[in-house]
């Protein structure tokens, strides 16, 4: 999410860039970044306990935050986009265009995802690599090629939220953390389901929206987490999840 949204202000504020062509070549330059990140680190963890992904994944943020501010800087950005400064009144109440942006592409993305893996073969091989590496070998799928092609799809996913979230939280190096309530809304959703990860992540901003309103002061920041930690306790699957079973 950093680095998409800090590559689309270097484009359009740095060289002048038009901000649809700064948005797609950021998203190019992430994706591209996350396969060679897999190939070249991450695919040296294939195989071990997720712990160690976690753990290597957690020190790489640390380390891109740093090159990010080394790069651009501790400062503040805003980033310029053809939303910026419109508004539509509906029914009485003053819209804004950026968080109608968002929502929209957030709505496309969902679907988009949703079609790649529900009906493409690539799609539904990936499902298979993470679901069951070994099994999925032995079917003929390239697994290594698959998890290059599912971290670039995500960290191209990831540049889209925040490039969409630039002109609404502003840029600076801690603005990949807004992206760690995707894990309570994936848990509260379920894993590996994309409209229950839509529903979750509605749900989670309708939580934090009340806390603020209704509870004291400093609960709106931790409402989602207190949610993650009542949904893993009540049902760890998720409202969308499905409980998986082996048989002996």
């Amino acid at each position: 999410m950093m680095l998409g949204a800090f590559v689309c202000y270097m484009l359009v504020v740095w060289y002048g860039w038009g901000y649809w062509a700064a948005f797609a070549a950021a998203v190019a330059a992430v994706a591209l970044f996350g396969a060679g990140l897999d190939a070249g680190i991450l695919r040296r963890v294939l195989g071990q306990p997720q712990f160690a992904v976690v753990m290597l994944t957690i020190g790489l943020g640390a380390i891109f935050r740093s090159f990010a501010s080394i790069t651009w800087g501790s400062e503040i950005y805003t980033l310029p986009t053809p939303f910026s400064a419109k508004a539509t009144r509906i029914a009485g109440v003053t819209v804004s265009h950026e968080y109608v942006a968002i929502i929209v592409g957030t709505i496309l993305l969902c679907a988009v995802l949703y079609a790649f893996f529900t009906w493409t073969r690539v799609g539904v091989a990936m499902q298979a690599a993470s679901q069951n590496q070994l099994a999925a070998y032995y079917m003929g799928i390239p697994v290594k090629r698959m998890f290059s092609l599912i971290w670039a799809i995500s960290a191209g996913v990831a540049a889209i939220a925040g490039v969409l979230l630039a002109p609404v939280s502003l840029i600076d190096t801690n603005l990949g953390f807004i992206g760690l309530k995707a894990f309570a809304a994936a848990v509260l959703g379920g894993f590996g389901s994309i409209p229950g990860a839509l529903v979750g992540g509605l749900t989670i901003g309708l939580i934090e929206l009340w806390s603020g309103a209704y509870l004291p002061q400093g609960f709106k920041d931790v409402a989602a987490y207190v949610v993650l930690l009542l949904v893993l306790a009540v049902r760890p699957q998720g409202m969308f999840g499905t409980v998986g079973r082996k048989k002996v």
